[in-house]
This record gives C-alpha cells, structure tokens and sequence, in this order.
C-alpha cells in the first residue's frame, strides 16, 4: 500500500506564517564559499572545496520590521502579541499530535526554499523513535512534494561514523536536510563528543565547523525534550540565522514568539485527529474471601429482557477457571460455578438495568459495566484488558471492514518475557500474555453470531487464526535471533535500538492491508514512540500506569485519522460528518474511567496554554472581526458590550460559559446573530471557539453505548418499504451545461465588490488603573479602564525581488483553464487588481474563493441530474454497526427499519422521530445511513429521513426530509443551501414527482406538506 498526502489547509497556513515573518527578504540564491579543505596531505587534488551556504537575512530586514511581522501574523492567529522579539530569531509553532507535525515543517522547508532560496536545514530530535520517524517520514513524501515543488530533499541521519556525509552537506547546492537526535551533540560519550573533535577521518576538521559554515537553519521537534541549559548553549554551534520549534507540549516558560497553534481542542473541534473513547475497568473489591466477579456489559433486547455477560470462575477438571458467561435474571452463581463455596450466599440475579449498565444479586451487591469485585490478581486484570481489547477490535471491524479499513490493536508491555518466551535449544514458546490472547480470541471469535449481509466480513475471519493474528515488535539478540528487552536511555525510559525502529517502520504500510493477518501488535512500551501507524483503534497497556506515563502519551499513537486499502485518509473531505463516527480511538484502561478521563483532561488543560476560560464582553474588546467579504473591523468597548448581551440573550451563553444550545446551533448552521453583525458570524465563532470547554475535550466511555441497532428484515420486506427504496434508490450522475462568459462576467462583478485585501494596522489604546476591586478582577484583567483608542495604518508593498505566478496560483486554486483566469484578472477594476501588490498571498488566496464561490453559484443554476442504471442495495442498511446510548442518543422504535433510533439532536430529531412512531399515518420510516448520498459539486449530500406513508392517508405518500430547527430565522450556510438544491433536481429526475423532498423544522410542518 503506498499513502496518499492531501493538501490541508492548516498545514498551509502554519507553513504560511513561518514564511511572513520574513517578509521583505529578497529571494537570493545560495552563496557560494570555500569549505576548509583540511589536512589534504597525499590526496591530492581529488577534492571540489566549493560549499553553498544559506544567505543570512538582509540588514534592510530590521529586528523591528521582523517583529512587526510577527505581531501581524500573530493578531491573524488570535495569538497574543509579542512585546519583544525573543531570541534572533525563536519561532514557536504548536501542533497537536496527529496532525502532521513533520509534514508541515518539510512543506515548511520547501516554501522557505521557494520564497527566499534558502536551502540549508538541520532537525534537531530528542529520541532515536523520533528520528527513526522523521526519517521515514521524508520518504514517504518525497514523491508528494516534488510533484508540487518540482524538486527532492537531499536528507540523512548524522552518524559519527560517516563523515563524508557531512561534506555533500556543505558542497551540494540543492535542497539539504540533516537529521540529528541531540543526544549526538549533547552527551557526555565519546560518540556526542567527535561532532567537536579534530578527527583524522575527517581531514583533522571539526565536524562543526564544517556544518556552521553553512548557517543551517535549525528546526526543533520537541524542543521541551531536548532544550536544557547546555543543549541551548550548544545549538548556538551551528550558527543558525533562525530556529523553528514545533510541538504540541511546549513548556509555558518557552512559547518563544508563538506564530502559529493548532492545540488539542482547535484539532478536535476541527476533526483532525480520532476521537477519544476510554474503556475503563474498576476495582471496587479486594477482599481475598469475596468471590471473583467482572461486569463485561449488558445486553439489551426490544423484545425480551436483558441479559448480562459476566465473569465469574467455574470449577474445571484441571481447577478454576476465570470465565465469561451470559446470565440472566434469576441464575445462581454458586450453581453455574460447579458449587464454589465463594458464590454460596446471595449470588443469584435479581437485576439486570440497561439504563445505568448494572447488575444486582439477592445478596445487595452491585456492579457496573467495567466494575471487577473482589480477589483479582494481576493476571486476571491483564486478562480482562486483553478481552476487552479484543472485543472493541471486533466491534470496530464489523463496521469497517466493508468500507475497506484495516483496524488494528496495540498492546504495550514491559517484559518481552510476557510475549514470547525461549526454551534452552532457543525453540520460541508464548508468554503468558500471548497464551491469553490465543484462548480469549477463539472464546470471543467462536461465539460472534453472525448479523445480515456480514458473511464475507465472517468468511475474512476465518481465514486468519489466532496464531497468526498477532505479532511482537521488540528489540532483536542478531546473535541468537531472539527477542530481548533492549537497552532504554535512562532519563526518557525509551528504547535506543535503531534496528527495533526499522522494523516497524518498514512494516508500516504491510500492517494496513488485508493481506497481512496481523491485527494485533505486541510491542516494548520502551519503544512507544516509534509507533505512530494511522490505523491503529485500540491501545491497551498491560503494565500498571506509573507517575512518568502520562495519559496524553498513552493516547497519542492512536490519534492520527485512518486510511483505506487506497492509501486516503478518512478526513472531513472524503467522510464528512462521519469523521467522528469512523475515527474513535478506544483506551483500555487498567483504571476506572472517570478516572483515566479526568487525569486526561487536566493534561490536556495544562498545555491549552492562555486560552480564556469563559465569555465576557473583554474577549471581544480590541479583536478584529470580518464581515462576508473578509473586510476587517476592530470592536470597541461598547460593541463588546452589545455582542455579548446578544449572545446571552439568544441563549449561547450562561454564566460566562458557553451553554450546549451554542454547540448545537454551530453544528447544524443555525448560529444567529443581530442584523448589525450577522455578516460576521464566522469571526464570532471563531473568537468564541477560543474558549476552554473542559467538555469538548471529555473522552467518551466506550461502555456507554449500550443499544446496537438491528435491522429488520421484515419491515423491510413490507410492500410500503419495497415501493419506497425502488423510488428513491437510483443513483445519479449530474452535468452543467453554462457559457464560460457568463461566469467570468459573473466573477468580475463579484471582485469588483467584495474583493477586500486587509490593511495591516495597530491599535494604541490608552488607559488607566482606576481602582483594585479584588484579587480576582486583576486576574481576568478587569481592574484596567479604557479610555481612548486610535488605529494607525501600515502601508506596505510586495518586494520587488518576489517572483510570483498570479495566474498559475489563481488556477490552481480553482480549476478554471489560464485562459479564463486572464480574462477575470484583466477584466477588474485597476485599484481593485492594485491591492495585489499591498499583500501578494491574500490578494490570490480571497481572489481564489470569491471565484470559486461564483462558480458554484453558476453551476449550481445550471446543474441537471440524469438517472443511472446503478442503484444503491440494501446493504447500505446492514453494512454499518449502529449503536448508541438509551435515554441519551437513542430511543426504542416500533415503525423504524431497526429497533432503535439514534438522533443527533434532542431538540430536533428525537421529537421528530418519537411523533413518525405513533402517527397513525406513517406506515415505516427510516433515518437514512451515511451511506446513502446525493453527489453535488459541493460535496456529498445525506438526507435525513425517508418515510412511507398509508396509501389514502397523504396526497405524497413517500417522503425525504431533512430535519432544521427554526428555519424562519435560519440563514442555511451557502454550501448547505446548494446541495439541497441539488437534492431536489435529484429526487426530480429519478422519481417524476412520485417521491417529495423537502426541508421540515418539525412533524406538525412535515404534515402540512403532504396533506
């Protein structure tokens, strides 16, 4: 399998503003110079000594200029602004991990290259597993990025050893990178000390020397793990004119002129990495006499009582065995356990409640799901991980295997001895951890009951065995070919065997295919960090959690999204809303839930760094805001004032925190505001989203998904549903059909309007400190009064000595041919196409979305639908695993395709769907999966409901709708809005009128249209 990269937006704007702050540098060629020949004796002339090195940044190009670039692009970023210029120069760029981190530093190198023809670069990692993972990373990409550069990066790992390396460095006049972990230059061994030393094998230089001739520019990943004292004095040695630093933990002591962050909630809220689901397992017993019982989860039926699957121990011909059973209300535990004297008194089920996931015996004991009581040894606890684990795993291919993703599991461990074990004539044999693997996978993959439309899904598991379905990646005795602990370095716990590293480097892409039977991996919690496969869903630690690991470690091999058998990552452009629904990392936890997510979150809400912790009318003063057309305006005071009463009266905010309805109303587009600033919704959003919410960073507990939806067949099969399908279920294929000057008269217009390239520009307020009211108010910064404010213009112009190709960008961005972009730029008003030279990036970035707004607009005018021969199968409804949780998300169904409804939202969906089941009128309905779509220019479109009613009880007896809230005062974002026009020309062609689609805010309106 080879992976595909896409081009990401975030990841062009944090390369976008590393390049800003050195605007004003002219693109310059590299300098030549002479590279110290050394001691040359007896080698002749053998030699070129010509070296290129980077260009040092031009004196015209001020520290105040350069700091004036910093605050700019900082202001652009919601970034506080630097006061002083911390470091020449110290750029910080943070990145949560998951989101491309070394992805975006080498697209980083390649815009500087391209902007200012530096070509010289040195990245600086902390661990051998981070080093081992960059590497990798500049291999896989390269393909990538000299598609879109037109060039490749010339990269090596520094090796004391291989000097020469160090010379092609210094003498080659192309794109360079040197990658070095800081221990090779900041240990005590004599290995760190050559890159210092006059060596012979190097002509008697200094490896140093050689490499500062070059003025490298440093990039650091990780810098709160290599950065103390000396290493800082160090650094300076190779004399870099500038330093990029990216992580997604910087020490708050080190935001060095921060210019770009995407940090743990903007990637969540923005769905750029998995969410995060905990299985959490309790212990809420420890007395040795209790007998042992484990809540594995409960079973819920629309039609019978539940059942519960519950571990307890049995007496057995070779002794007692830990099991996991069914039961149900009114079983014996000391019958079903061979008359085990632990169960004699009061283990008999008296309840089994699916609302809060428990389990009650006569006795009064009590557990819920993940709840172990009483003697569990640490075997037991290892074993139940491991089910867990595997039970997950099996939930999570159900649902993804017929989309063609490969789910994998991860477990870390301590001990190789665990895993694999050797007798004296070196012959391998399971470790007590692979022996529990092997029996809880066949108990669990022997039990599966096979559900509709799933036998290829059971056909691939057979295929695979349990032997054959897990593997070890540990460190390698080359000697004995055997596996071994490893050495780990002393201060980070972490491994230091290269070769461990390119093992599973190497195996990266195999472990995504559907070829490979290995699901589950085995592998030294040592080499951790060395693991970053985008596929992996589950991470179990079978080792207890101590003061050093830290949840945010555990989480963050698993958080990357997945990939298909294609190579595509499953993102928001090829999944949608669905991002969330594909991508969940689950956590087994040796710890109870609550607990693992609370230790998590406040993780994670210690590097949240600066972000306010609730709404005021003082997170709007002095911001810059944007209308439609990207014009910026700064808030005063008083509109401050007047934006924040708004968004309580409208009900976003209680308290000063942000109330559900916000999130709700974000979600679905119907995010409101006063007339005066309905044109800047999206910059209020975007300042509201600045602020903590402790809730959206909450893991979801895996257990609390207790309603699997089953699909019935026979509601399926009824005459009303057959009709129905065979009327909304073909596909179709749109074509536009619009003259080309219809739309470059159309842009013209529209650049002629909106067109606004932002002026840079400063406020100065002044202000005094009337009086301390408390401690508190000078905290939230309240104590300080405004008094006056002004705004003070900065005019500048492009650099002359910048090459940029207007037309190409522009066609890039949109599609259109050379041809036609020519004819719009030319056809603009002059002081229009002059904002052009006041800021190059932005004029062709809104120049490029106003077009592409316009196009759409035309084509969605012009679009007609045609009906294929394809059609969509049923399997769309058996292929997915549904589940959801009762009394939260899902609601028991008696007219509905499955047992159960899952609605999205409360206050929409679920009143709509409770009033379809009792309506006299409905015959059945059902709330269309994911998988049936309507393609638009735009994007996929998904209906939400598809309904037939009783024949003479409507005048339209089959219905799609898609559920708004409050459509009178919602303005549909315009994307939105056209790909429901395009469902309605869909629906047109293929059902002539047979079949109505609307958009309804309620059951009452849905009525109203189809009397």
């Amino acid at each position: 399998m080879k992976l595909k990269f896409k081009h990401q937006k975030f990841q062009e704007e944090a390369a976008k503003a590393v390049c800003d702050v050195f605007a004003g540098q002219p693109y310059l060629s590299e300098i030549n110079y002479l590279i110290d020949r050394g001691d040359t004796k007896g080698q002749g002339e053998m030699y070129d000594f010509t070296g290129f090195k980077n260009h040092k940044i031009v004196p015209q190009l001020t520290d105040e200029m350069i700091l004036d670039n910093i605050r700019k692009i900082q202001r652009m970023h919601q970034i506080s602004p630097s006061e002083t210029l911390e470091g020449r120069y110290n750029l910080t760029i943070e990145m949560e991990t998951g989101t491309g981190k070394t992805y975006t530093y080498i697209k980083t190198i390649y815009e500087l290259n391209k902007r200012y023809g530096w070509s010289k670069f040195i990245i600086v990692v902390p661990s051998i597993a981070i080093r081992e993972g960059v590497y990798k990373s500049f291999q896989i990409t390269q393909e990538h990025f000299t598609e879109d550069y037109g060039k490749k990066i010339r990269f090596f790992i520094y090796n004391s050893s291989q000097l020469t390396e160090i010379d092609r460095f210094a003498s080659d006049n192309s794109l360079n990178v040197m990658i070095i972990n800081a221990q090779a230059f900041n240990a005590k061994g004599k290995d760190a000390r050559r890159i210092y030393m006059k060596l012979d094998s190097f002509r008697s230089r200094r490896p140093i020397d050689v490499i500062a001739k070059a003025n490298p520019i440093l990039i650091i990943d990780e810098p709160q793990s290599v950065e103390g004292k000396q290493t800082r004095e160090n650094l300076k040695g190779f004399n870099p004119p500038f330093t990029l630093r990216y992580s997604a933990t910087h020490k708050k002591d080190s935001l060095y002129n921060l210019i770009y962050r995407l940090d743990a909630m903007e990637a969540y809220n923005k769905k750029l990495v998995k969410k995060i689901a905990v299985k959490g397992i309790a212990q809420t017993g420890t007395t040795a006499t209790e007998g042992f019982l484990y809540l594995e989860g409960i079973n819920l039926f629309k039609d019978k009582s539940p059942t519960a699957n519950l571990g307890f121990e049995v007496k057995q011909s070779t002794g007692v065995k830990a099991v996991v059973r069914k039961v149900e209300i009114g079983h014996n535990l000391y019958d079903r356990s061979g008359s085990l004297e632990q169960y004699r008194n009061g283990f008999t089920v008296t309840h089994i409640d699916g609302r809060d996931n428990s389990i009650t015996f006569q006795n009064g004991t009590k557990l819920y799901a993940g709840d172990v009581k009483g003697a569990v040894n640490e075997q037991q606890l290892r074993r139940i991980q491991i089910r867990e684990t595997i039970l997950s795993h099996i939930e999570r291919e159900r649902m993804l295997y017929f989309r063609g993703i490969k789910v994998l599991s991860l477990f870390f461990i301590d001990e190789v001895a665990k895993y694999k074990q050797y007798d004296s004539s070196g012959n391998a044999f399971n470790g007590s951890y692979a022996e529990m693997f092997e029996e809880e996978y066949n108990d669990i993959a022997n039990s599966l009951q096979l559900k509709i439309g799933e036998n290829a899904y059971i056909g691939y598991l057979k295929t695979i065995t349990a032997e054959k379905t897990h593997a070890g990646y540990f460190s390698i005795d080359k000697k004995k070919n055997q596996f071994v602990d490893g050495k780990v370095e002393r201060k980070t716990r972490e491994s230091v065997d290269t070769d461990a590293y390119d093992l599973i480097m190497k195996d990266k892409e195999r472990l995504l295919s559907f070829s490979e039977p290995v699901r589950f991996i085995f592998s030294h919690s040592a080499l951790r960090e060395g693991w970053d496969n985008p596929n992996v869903f589950q991470i179990c630690t079978l080792k207890q959690s101590d003061a050093e690991t830290r949840k945010r470690q555990e989480v963050g091999r698993g958080l990357r999204l997945c990939v298909n058998q294609e190579g595509e990552r499953m993102d928001t452009n090829f999944l949608g809303s669905e991002v969330h629904h594909i991508n969940q990392l689950t956590v087994i936890a040796s710890e109870s839930y609550d607990r693992f997510a609370k230790a998590l979150q406040t993780e994670i809400a210690e590097v949240i760094a600066d972000r306010p912790l609730k709404v005021s009318p003082s997170l709007f003063r002095d911001k810059v805001l944007a209308d439609k057309q990207g014009k910026p305006y700064p808030v005063n005071e008083e509109a401050a004032l007047i934006l924040y009463e708004s968004l309580a009266g409208y009900g976003y905010v209680k308290a000063g925190a942000l109330t559900d309805k916000y999130y709700e109303d974000k979600e679905s587009g119907n995010f409101k505001l006063p007339d005066e600033v309905e044109a800047s919704k999206d910059s209020v959003m975007g300042v509201l989203d600045m602020v903590y919410n402790p809730k959206m960073l909450k893991p979801e507990n895996a257990r609390g998904n207790n309603v699997e939806l089953h699909f019935d067949e026979q509601k399926f099969n009824r005459e009303e549903f057959k009709k129905l399908w065979s009327s909304i279920n073909a596909k179709t294929a749109y074509v536009v059909d619009f003259e080309t000057e219809e739309l470059i008269r159309k842009a013209i217009q529209r650049l002629n309007n909106h067109l606004h390239v932002s002026k840079i520009f400063f406020t100065v307020t002044s202000g005094a400190l009337e009086k301390i009211e408390s401690k508190e108010s000078l905290a939230e910064g309240e104590g300080f009064r405004q008094q006056s404010s002004k705004h003070i213009d900065v005019h500048s112009a492009v650099n002359g000595n910048v090459k940029y190709d207007l037309v190409g960008k522009v066609v890039a961005e949109t599609g259109l041919t050379r041809n036609t972009v020519v004819k719009i730029l030319t056809g603009i008003e002059k002081p229009v196409f002059n904002q052009f030279m006041l800021n190059p990036e932005e004029f062709i970035l809104k120049c490029s979305n106003l077009i592409n707004e316009e196009k759409a607009t035309v084509i969605i005018q012009h679009i007609a639908y045609n009906k294929l021969n394809d059609s969509f199968g049923a399997e769309i409804f058996t292929e997915p695993t549904l589940k959801g949780k009762l009394g939260v998300n899902a609601i028991p169904a008696n007219k509905h395709l499955y047992d159960y409804v899952i609605f999205d939202s409360p206050s929409v969906e679920k009143p709509f769907a409770q009033q379809l089941d009792t309506s006299s009128e409905v015959s059945v309905y059902v709330k269309l999966p994911k998988g049936f779509y309507i393609n638009t220019p735009v994007g996929k479109y998904n209906p939400d409901w598809a309904i037939a009613f009783n024949e003479g009880a409507v005048k339209h007896v089959y219905f799609v709708a898609e559920t708004k809230g409050d459509i009178s005062t919602m303005e549909l974002r315009e994307i939105e809005s056209a790909k429901i026009s395009c469902a309605r020309k869909h629906f047109q062609a293929i059902s002539c009128d047979k079949v109505k689609f609307d958009v309804v805010e309620n059951y009452q309106q849905l009525m109203s249209l189809v009397k």
